[in-house]
């Protein structure tokens, strides 16, 4: 067998990384440059500065992935990069960092798609795992349902129709004086709050067929697997106000839990639904929210009960990082997906889409 190997470059939002991934699921190395602490300072990620600061690590993170993985440019069989979803502005950065590798080396291209990156995060530590199974995909900007049909190919059941988990995380950490990131401030401090002590509302969408979801941005159809999070952050919000006009004392620990539990409710129940619906028997999770311990937790108890194998990939597998688009580019590019040197930046790049 041909020993493939990946250069992979993902800078799609606020973490610069670069990896080297051998047959799609061995990592020799993955390097990962984050940003966070810059923009805590702002309270989330500032698009400009998050771009300044991958022009200045990806040629450093590249390098370091090549000095881990005890290799050169000469020993990489193709260059993988994540070109969408995400902010443009970063996500051009590793494009053009990708290209340059790719054109000076005389090495195949290969564009990959954030969230089948995340996906592919699973194949990394489970090697039994194999498609068809159903994944749920949740982070700070995307929140699906998706069959993996195979390798590349995926059936979307649901999406978020306003705000993603990982938003909501965030906007409710900031609203409680917990800050920037959120999920894993809020994770931390509903370990000492009660889950019960406020019943913040659940998704109301019509789950026996297709609805019409009303919120800000006007109305919308939806599908018996969607998702919403703006009605339960705008909740959390109500109730704080609520406090402050009445001089109600308000434990932020609770409200953490609160929060949290209505959001994991959601996330399983939805999840569940459509692994009976569509007699699923391996389900996996993925994305930074997919790092969130009750989430986990949740997850497997549910799918224990279920009869179903429960994939996740490691925390820090979770996050942004090189190594699964490499596990992803790996895959497409033995399927023979080529990407040509008009290669841009895709920042509302849909999933299944080329």
């Amino acid at each position: 067998m041909e020993t493939i190997n990946i250069l992979a470059i993902e800078s799609s939002c606020d973490e610069t990384a670069a990896a080297v991934v051998q047959n799609g699921r061995t990592v020799l190395s993955n390097v990962i440059s984050s940003q966070i602490d810059l923009h805590t300072l702002y309270g989330g990620v500032v698009p400009e500065i998050a771009s300044r600061k991958h022009v200045e690590k990806i040629n450093q993170v590249v390098r370091l992935s090549l000095q881990e993985a005890g290799m050169t440019l000469d020993d990489i069989t193709a260059v993988g990069v994540t070109y969408g979803p995400g902010l443009v502005g970063a996500l051009l950065v590793g494009v053009a960092e990708a290209k340059a590798i790719a054109f000076a080396k005389h090495l195949p291209l290969v564009g990959v798609h954030h969230i089948e990156g995340h996906i592919s995060a699973n194949y990394i530590e489970h090697p039994d795992l194999e498609p068809p199974f159903l994944c749920e995909v949740i982070s700070g900007g995307h929140t699906h349902l998706v069959i993996v049909r195979d390798y590349g190919s995926f059936e979307i059941l649901g999406r978020t129709r306003d705000d993603a988990a990982g938003e909501a995380y965030d906007k409710v950490a900031r609203a409680i004086g917990l800050g920037y990131p959120g999920g894993p401030k809020i994770d931390r401090v509903a370990k000492e709050g009660n889950p019960a002590a406020i019943d913040f509302p659940r998704t109301k969408i019509d789950h026996a067929g297709r609805g019409t979801l009303t919120y800000a941005r006007g109305a919308q159809e939806t599908g018996p697997y969607d998702f919403s999070f703006s009605g339960l952050k705008s909740a959390v919000l109500n109730y704080l106000n609520k406090c402050e006009m009445t001089k109600t004392p308000w434990n932020q620990a609770d409200v953490a839990a609160s929060f949290q539990a209505a959001v994991v409710d959601d996330l399983v129940n939805t999840a569940m639904r459509a692994a009976a619906d569509y007699g699923v028997s391996k389900f996996a999770i993925a994305g930074g929210v997919a790092s969130n311990s009750a989430l986990r937790a949740a997850m497997e108890q549910a799918c224990a009960e279920r009869g179903i194998t429960f994939y996740h990939p490691s925390p820090v597998l979770c996050t942004d990082n090189a190594a699964m688009i490499g596990t992803a580019a790996y895959y497409e590019y033995i399927k023979g997906t080529r990407s040509g040197w008009d290669l841009n930046a895709v920042p509302n790049l849909k999933l299944g889409e080329r």
